[in-house]
């Protein structure tokens, strides 16, 4: 899902109110809580945060501290955000809670107050419950509220390493610095999760929020995040018009209002029950047959979705009580050749033109490129592997980003039904694709 954060306007979103797990995107909640804590002066970053037996028992990832010892405010932030530290979560929950069980209510009662209806918490760190529970939607709520609410504490998610007691530790985010324009914010990852992601962007006086969950791979999920992200931004308000707030705390901005009118009023589905969505275990399949590199939880096994967690949370507007179909995200790889022939409707020196045919209906995004040369030999060797797009209207369109222009590839005059067809074939052939009304 993408959203405007100077707007709260949707950009884009697919299956948003589909109830996922978070993983170690839960973090970010327990460090808005937290947060308040500083903000409120009840902590200070120089405080020691003391690591018990139950912080200390806490499954990898984690810094590995002892019993008995301490941590400090602010690097416990850091190897929050870097390491993903499940030990420090727990120690975090503590420190404010009493206890991790008192702690996970009120990082429920939180997310309510935010507007994140869907979400539910069972602990601080992400670690395996059937009851930990979110959406995409809800999870773009959280990302924008975060850096709004405390904008100097929210700097911290743009921490690419940090240096504790000798160990040098990297951010599992690897889009930082490599995005242009990316400050955060967190990665997750479990066997019943899949490979999940939520960024915040901004470039000039745009911003974006954006989250996918369920990726096969961390380099097939990263890859669709920058595809959404540079086919989306552009299109984003240079100005804002809106504000998220924290309806419980009265330190709130006094002219905001805790709304997402664009996102927060437009569902109304009914929210399915925990029982309806948690099956039997089964073991995720991860596409590049390696061990995970973030978050390392996957050989902890627990009930998954059950209409399967990792297919793609990231294209349309509707929703429905039962869960779709279940389908996958495939590892995105380059093509082997490149394909030289361009369409003859679409001459190599001629600037893109919309048809007519994408005026209604339901077009299929399978990539953007700096060169539209290069987008329309994504077009060509696209539709001789989704026999659902032969007739459908291939087109490039420029947009300007921060960094330049893009030309998407871009196909119209499909009906949802077909575009979504045409997205499952491209997926299995190795492309990236989203579908997107007209």
């Amino acid at each position: 899902m993408v959203v405007d954060a100077n707007t709260g306007r949707v950009l884009h979103a697919d299956h948003e109110n589909e109830l996922r797990h978070p993983a170690s995107i839960t973090k970010v909640m327990t460090l808005y809580l937290l947060f308040e804590q500083l903000e409120k002066g009840r902590m200070s970053l120089d405080d020691e945060i003391p690591i018990s037996s139950h912080a200390a028992s806490m499954a990898p990832s984690r810094l590995g501290l002892r019993p008995g010892s301490t941590i400090s405010v602010e690097d416990a932030i850091k190897a929050v955000v870097t390491k993903s530290a499940n030990d420090i979560a727990a120690a975090i929950a503590e420190a404010v809670g009493g206890d991790e069980d008192s702690f996970a209510e009120l990082m429920t009662a939180k997310a309510h107050s935010l507007g994140m209806s869907r979400t539910h918490y069972a602990n601080a760190s992400g670690l395996p419950d059937p009851e930990q529970l979110t959406t995409a939607h809800d999870l773009v709520i959280l990302g924008r509220s975060i850096q709004e609410r405390f904008p100097r504490y929210y700097a911290y998610f743009s921490t690419h390493q940090f240096t504790f007691r000798g160990m040098t530790i990297g951010n599992h985010n690897h889009l930082l610095g490599r995005v242009e324009g990316m400050d955060g914010i967190k990665t997750g990852y479990t066997n019943a999760s899949g490979f999940n992601l939520l960024t915040s962007v901004k470039r000039g006086n745009r911003r974006i929020v954006s989250v996918v969950l369920g990726g096969r791979s961390v380099s097939s999920r990263d890859h669709i995040m920058e595809g959404l992200i540079e086919a989306n931004l552009g299109s984003a308000s240079p100005v804002k018009t809106t504000m998220v707030a924290d309806a419980s705390s009265s330190e709130a901005p006094a002219k905001a209002e805790p709304k997402l009118a664009p996102m927060a009023t437009a569902y109304a589905a009914p929210t399915p029950t925990i029982a309806d969505l948690v099956e039997k275990p089964r073991p995720a399949v991860i596409a590049n047959g390696s061990r995970p590199t973030e978050d390392r939880t996957a050989s902890i096994p627990y009930g998954k979705l059950s209409d399967g967690a990792t297919r793609l949370v990231a294209a349309s507007m509707t929703t429905t009580a039962a869960p779709p179909a279940p389908t996958h995200v495939a590892a995105v790889h380059p093509p082997e050749k490149q394909v030289t022939k361009v369409a003859k409707a679409e001459p190599a020196k001629a600037e893109p033109q919309r048809p007519a045919a994408a005026r209604s209906g339901t077009m299929i995004q399978i990539g953007a490129s700096d060169e539209m040369s290069k987008a329309n030999q994504l077009l060509v060797k696209a539709r001789g592997r989704a026999p659902a797009l032969s007739r459908a209207a291939a087109f490039t369109e420029k947009v300007k980003t921060g960094s330049g222009t893009l030309y998407r590839a871009r196909f119209a005059g499909l009906t949802e039904t077909t575009a979504e067809a045409a997205c499952k074939s491209l997926k299995r052939s190795g492309f990236s694709c989203f579908t997107t009304k007209n």
